[in-house]
């Protein structure tokens, strides 16, 4: 083989296996990617089913309902136009209270509640995820476009 086939060989194995490699980063990067919904666009069904995601807004005044000798957790998330029902088991962060801001990682079933792995309360008064928060303001704009007309 001549020098010049065999430096050809080895950018072809070089570039073939930088190209694999990339396959392999992409591919995690595509399993393990959370997309954010607001539950407008969750009852709008641009959610996907059985697939995780997070859904954000402000825990819904009253609707914080804790199961007798569980740690299993009924609430629901509210952008102020619609709200999702979440069930959550675990231990709740020191944070959460109705009407403070949320953001909870799951999944939608297929009766359309949203089952949590993990729920995330806001940290102090003036954070919100940046997601939730023009969820929020997205949904008070439309609330007011429609009390107008």
């Amino acid at each position: 083989m001549k020098p010049r086939h065999k430096k050809l060989a080895v950018i072809t194995a070089g570039v073939t296996a930088l190209g694999f490699a990339a396959v392999l980063v992409l591919n995690a990067f595509q399993s393990n990617l959370v997309f954010f919904f607001s539950p407008t666009q969750v009852i709008a069904n641009e959610a996907p089913v059985d697939k995780s995601f997070r859904i954000g807004g402000l825990v819904e005044e009253g609707s914080v309902q804790r199961e007798q000798d569980s740690t299993t957790v009924r609430f629901a998330i509210t952008d102020t136009a619609e709200a999702i029902q979440v069930v959550y088991t675990g231990i709740l962060p020191d944070l959460f209270r109705e009407g403070k801001g949320v953001v909870a990682q799951g999944k939608l079933d297929s009766n359309g509640i949203f089952r949590a792995d993990e729920v995330l309360a806001k940290h102090d008064e003036n954070y919100m995820p940046p997601e939730a928060a023009l969820a929020l303001e997205e949904a008070a704009k439309a609330q007011r476009n429609s009390l107008i007309q």
